[in-house]
């Protein structure tokens, strides 16, 4: 894939993650596991699971729902773990939909979980088979949104693009909503912010009626996130092997490409429409499910946070 002159970073990484021909997720993908780029919760323990699928069990009495919305459900390995783990009488009862815009990954789901699930190309797709209401959850969705990257200059942010693969300053410009640009950072301090991710959800959170959201992925609030990292969390994988700097921008299309969640800015942006439970640990959410075996995934836990949110009344 040919790097186009002068573009975002942003940009670069929609078209490196989801070209719908050459992207990273659009090939007939093998990042996931030992023996791809990287390695996701669920191929580490089947605790997430068991704890999601508490969650849920717990949720669907709660909020009297019988639909089920799994968000970015990657070769599907989560979703077959939470049904089996869910009680038998809530999953005959429930139904349960996986919303995926990869067609590669969309078929491997299919091959795995068949017509346990109904599948859908996008979440408004799946609201309107729910009515707009449904309990939703996603791990590791937000993280694989493109991300603008912002670098503080003469006490003001650029953001930065690239030209002929070396990173470039734009002139100021308006900056989009985040509460990175609110806190007190150094001259050349880089942050990102997933702004496509915010744009996506303001496409669909008004037809999202009634339930209850659970959001599972790597990062911190803003105040943390960037503490001892004064380049940002931008960052390649390919082969396990962990990229940065100029290195991320290499091999684009073969290699995943991914940047720390701002949880601070995912309550603020949803919050016209959602109420937002406090930032959690996803090790202590995973804690009373967990084995005293699963040391390797409560160490990989530790760099995990929860949110959850529901629709305002």
């Amino acid at each position: 894939m040919e790097a186009v002159k002068h573009e975002t970073i942003e940009r670069f990484m929609a078209r490196a993650l989801h070209d719908p021909v050459r992207g990273y997720y659009a090939r007939n993908i093998r990042g996931i596991g030992s023996r791809g780029d990287f390695t996701t919760a669920p191929q580490l323990s089947e605790t997430p699971a068991k704890a999601i699928a508490a969650w849920i069990a717990r949720t669907l009495r709660e909020t009297k729902n019988r639909h089920v919305i799994e968000i970015g459900s990657g070769l599907g390995t989560l979703s077959e773990q939470v049904l089996r783990s869910l009680p038998t009488l809530m999953r005959l009862r429930s139904r349960f939909h996986l919303v995926e815009s990869s067609p590669a990954l969309a078929a491997r789901q299919r091959d795995l979980l068949g017509k346990k699930v109904s599948h859908h190309a996008s979440i408004l797709e799946a609201l309107e088979a729910c009515s707009g209401e449904a309990v939703i959850f996603s791990n590791e969705l937000v993280d694989a949104f493109p991300a603008r990257v912002f670098r503080k200059s003469a006490a003001t942010w650029r953001e930065v693009a690239l030209e002929n693969a070396a990173e470039i300053l734009l002139p100021p410009a308006t900056l989009p909503p985040s509460s990175v640009f609110t806190l007190d950072f150094p001259e050349g301090q880089s942050v990102e912010v997933h702004d496509s991710y915010r744009i996506w959800l303001e496409s669909w959170l008004p037809s999202w009626k009634h339930g209850k959201m659970l959001t599972i992925d790597y990062g911190d609030s803003a105040e943390h996130l960037y503490r001892h990292r004064p380049r940002g969390t931008l960052r390649a994988y390919l082969l396990h092997q962990r990229l940065q700097g100029t290195a991320v921008f290499d091999n684009p299309g073969l290699q995943d490409i991914t940047a720390d969640v701002n949880f601070t800015d995912l309550a603020a942006w949803a919050s016209p429409w959602l109420e937002s439970s406090p930032m959690a640990d996803f090790a202590e959410f995973v804690r009373p499910f967990s084995d005293p075996a699963d040391t390797r995934f409560l160490e990989s836990a530790a760099h995990f946070r929860v949110l959850i949110q529901k629709p305002r009344r």
